[in-house]
Order: C-alpha cells, then sequence, then structure tokens
C-alpha cells in the first residue's frame, strides 16, 4: 500500500501533470470569457444583421408532431452556433500563441544581443589586458 501511494504522489507531483492541471483550470476559464463573448456580443450582432433571427433557435422538422407523439427536428442552430464558438475560440489562441511567441522571440534576440555585445567586448578588454601586461614587462625591462 505504501508503494501504490508513494508511485501516486511521484505521478502527481510530476512538472507536466501540474503544468496540464493548470492548462485545464486556464482553458475552462478561457472557454467561459470566449462563450460570453459569442452569447453577449457576436450573437446580438448576428441578431441584428439577420432582423432579429438567431441561430440557436433554427431547426429544420424531419417529421411533424402527430397527437401525442412530438416532432422530429435537426437543431441546426445550436450546431452552427457550436462551430462559432469552436472558431472564436481557434482564432483566440492563434492570436495569444502568436503574440506570446512573438514576445518569446523578443526576448531571445535581445539575450542574442546582449551576448554578442558581451563577446564584443571581452576580447577588446582581453587584448588590452594583455597589452598593459606587455607594456610593464618591457617598463621593467
Amino acid at each position: 500500500m505504501k508503494k501504490f501511494f508513494a508511485e501516486f504522489k511521484e505521478f502527481a507531483l510530476k512538472g507536466n501533470i501540474l503544468d496540464m492541471a493548470v492548462g485545464v483550470i486556464i482553458g475552462g476559464a478561457f472557454g467561459k470569457i470566449v462563450t460570453a463573448l459569442v452569447e453577449d456580443v457576436i450573437s446580438p450582432l448576428i441578431a441584428l444583421l439577420t432582423n432579429g433571427a438567431t441561430l440557436d433557435g433554427l431547426s429544420i422538422t424531419l417529421r411533424a408532431a402527430a397527437g401525442d407523439t412530438p416532432a422530429v427536428e435537426l437543431a441546426i442552430g445550436a450546431f452552427l452556433q457550436a462551430i462559432i464558438d469552436f472558431l472564436i475560440i481557434a482564432i483566440c489562441l492563434f492570436l495569444v500563441l502568436k503574440a506570446i511567441m512573438a514576445a518569446k522571440k523578443k526576448v531571445e534576440d535581445l539575450k542574442k544581443k546582449e551576448e554578442e555585445e558581451a563577446a564584443e567586448e571581452a576580447p577588446a578588454d582581453t587584448e588590452l589586458s594583455v597589452l598593459l601586461e606587455i607594456k610593464e614587462l618591457l617598463e621593467k625591462k
């Protein structure tokens, strides 16, 4: 039993698992933001452009209701809404990742530039110190 808990602890505390858990939590929160964007901003704009028609109510009746038998409908509007949600999430993730990659590249470029400047200065300092040592040796003679 101790071995089981030790293995579980090792598994649960691995960096990748914790990173994934954080990603899932942030992804859930991001999903809520995008859902609010679609429901509260984009859907009303679509309704405005289509004179009040919304995607949620869009459906195709395959068989009309007859007596106690309910109608059979395809809820195309819900499907289209899910596609719009997906596309917006994909675009938002693309833009966020693109911004992160650009910032990361900028930081790497700055580090590379600093390293190049330091490398250029280092030989000059080394050459100068060697020349000064030679000068001191010559003065002593």
